[in-house]
Formats: C-alpha cells, sequence, structure tokens
C-alpha cells in the first residue's frame, strides 16, 4: 500500500473526505518526525512505539574494492509493533 491508497483507505473508513484524511496523516507524520528528532519516542498503545535507538560505529567492507572501511555511529529510527498490530499480521 502506497501514501495514495493509505489516504483513500483512512478516508473510506473514517468518513473524513480524501484532502481531510491526507492533511491527518501529514500531520502525523511531521509529528512523530519532529518528535523523534527531539530525541522522544512516540507510545501507541495496542499499535507500537516508535524510538531513537544509538547505532555504533563498526566496521565495514567496500563490496567493490574489498577494501575494509568504517562506518561512523548514527541514531536511527525505530519501530516496535504493540500486542494488538503483532497478533493481527500472525
Amino acid at each position: 500500500m502506497n501514501k495514495a491508497e493509505l489516504i483513500s483507505a483512512m478516508a473510506e473508513e473514517s468518513g473524513l473526505t480524501k484532502a481531510d484524511s491526507k492533511r491527518a496523516l501529514d500531520a502525523f507524520i511531521s509529528t512523530v518526525t519532529k518528535t523523534l528528532g527531539k530525541g522522544e519516542k512516540v507510545s501507541l498503545v495496542g499499535f507500537g512505539s516508535f524510538s531513537v535507538a544509538q547505532r555504533n560505529a563498526r566496521r565495514g567492507i567496500n563490496p567493490a574494492t574489498k577494501e575494509p572501511i568504517q562506518i561512523p555511529a548514527k541514531k536511527v529510527a525505530r519501530f516496535k509493533p504493540g500486542s494488538e498490530l503483532a497478533n493481527a499480521v500472525e
């Protein structure tokens, strides 16, 4: 499902217009992005939680040259599904 299909499904499920559903989805994405950017966690009970994790620096190999390279540390976004979501996809 892509973003346009998600917006259509949200509109059908909620009874909102597609334009309202698009604004709601865009607001959700923006809010989660800003919150994670501040290093905070977003928890939606039953659905899951979005968080930021620190990935340590590590050694890797350049696949083209087979030379060892140093991969720098960075922060990454993570999603952990909640119990209701996990049970729904089993």
